[in-house]
């Protein structure tokens, strides 16, 4: 019989192992794929329900105010810079009809300050754009708002970081009486300022490192400017504080003049400078305000029908002529204060004296004093003609 044919051993070793079939390779990448929507599904979810729970939040936050509730719009999640954006907050009083929200806001952005990192420290930043505070003056305190409550605890409830700085951009604050017609709206409007180093980020050792600069517009008229040093860690209020007011035209107060003062205007510029020193809470300073061209009373208040109010704003407008200075055509005064931050006392008796000083010896100018501050760090820019009048040589300070 014939022999079979021989046949050669398989070969032995790593070449006789044959390449994956298709069916490994895509069972392969099919647990690829599953593996990865197991982790990225659970991501996708929490990022999409990330907004809803940050308002359930934050709405459960800001209603910790006994006194104000808190409305809020939407809030975009910014994860890349470390931020949430709320939109359209406001906060309205529980009790009373008052018309309008104590604080709103257009947007209200928290961020992580990334350019803190290198000094060790993870702080956060709060920008509020158009912010708006309204203060209300009511007979009836439940129809009043005067903003008393938590905000400091609130504001650091919204972010878990130590707030390092606050930016309002285009803000107001307003002072309002509903109670008289037509209603007393007094404001300051397009306010911008900057709070920085709350935490003392850069490990300063003066007593009072955080810094507060604000500018706006009274009235959509007259210049405000605000400069504040401040110690947040102080136990009793450790602050030094300047504030300038600068040509108001005095007829657009008219309606809180009447409503306090029982008299109008009839023209006249106001400036204003206020300069405060406290220390763990004892308080020293002064208020200076100065009335320029001014006057009260004229022929035209004669048809008035309320005999005391028309004696009233005689008497005020003679009392302001006969006691100006002639030169600059001012009448002024400036009231020292001392004592507790919650309660300061003024002196009456140099208040008194300084009218019969600024009417007769030396007029006082719309500028810091510089009492209350050693190190000349609050200051203002000349802002008026009238700091550089030519009378000021000869009939001024």
């Amino acid at each position: 019989m014939p022999k079979p044919p021989e046949t050669s051993p398989a070969p032995s070793g790593p070449a006789s192992v044959s390449p994956p079939t298709k069916t490994v390779r895509r069972s392969r990448l099919r647990k690829l794929l599953i593996v990865l929507l197991v982790l990225v599904c659970p991501l996708v979810i929490a990022r999409a329900a990330l907004p809803h729970a940050l308002r359930w939040y934050v709405n459960r936050t800001i209603d910790q105010s006994p006194t104000y509730q808190g409305r809020i719009g939407d809030i975009d999640v910014h994860l890349w810079r470390g931020a949430y954006t709320i939109h359209d907050i406001r906060l309205i009083k529980r009790s009373g009809n008052v018309p309008v929200p104590f604080f709103n806001a257009k947007h209200v952005d928290l961020a992580v300050q990334w350019k803190n990192l290198v000094h060790g420290k993870i702080v956060g930043r709060v920008l509020m754009d158009h912010p708006e505070l309204n203060f209300v003056d009511a007979p009836d305190p439940n129809q009043a708002q005067t903003g008393v409550g938590p905000w400091l605890e609130i504001i650091r409830d919204l972010f878990p970081f130590r707030i390092n700085s606050t930016q309002l951009v285009e803000g107001s604050i307003h002072f309002r009486v509903f109670q008289v017609n037509p209603p007393v709206d007094a404001y300051i409007g397009h306010l911008n300022a900057t709070i920085d180093n709350l935490t003392n980020i850069y490990d300063e050792v003066s007593p009072m490192y955080a810094s507060v600069n604000a500018t706006g517009m009274a009235m959509d008229q007259a210049k405000f400017e605000y400069k504040m040093k401040l110690d947040p860690f102080s136990y009793r209020p450790t602050f030094q504080l300047a504030v300038r007011l600068l040509g108001l035209d005095v007829t657009k107060i008219n309606q809180l003049a009447r409503n306090y003062g029982k008299f109008d205007f009839e023209r006249g510029w106001f400036d204003l400078v206020v300069e405060v020193d406290s220390k763990e809470g004892q308080m020293q300073g002064y208020v200076k305000p100065l009335f320029r061209n001014l006057q009260i009373f004229t022929a035209q208040d004669l048809k008035e029908n309320n005999v005391i109010e028309l004696f009233w704003e005689a008497l005020v407008g003679t009392a302001t002529q006969i006691l100006k200075n002639a030169p600059r055509d001012q009448f002024g005064t400036m009231v020292p204060f001392t004592g507790e931050v919650n309660g300061p006392s003024p002196d009456i008796l140099a208040t008194v004296g300084n009218v019969l000083r600024n009417a007769f010896i030396r007029a006082y100018l719309p500028r810091l004093e510089g009492v209350t501050d050693q190190d000349n760090s609050l200051r203002f820019e000349k802002g008026s003609i009238l700091e550089q009048d030519p009378v000021d040589a000869t009939n001024s300070n």
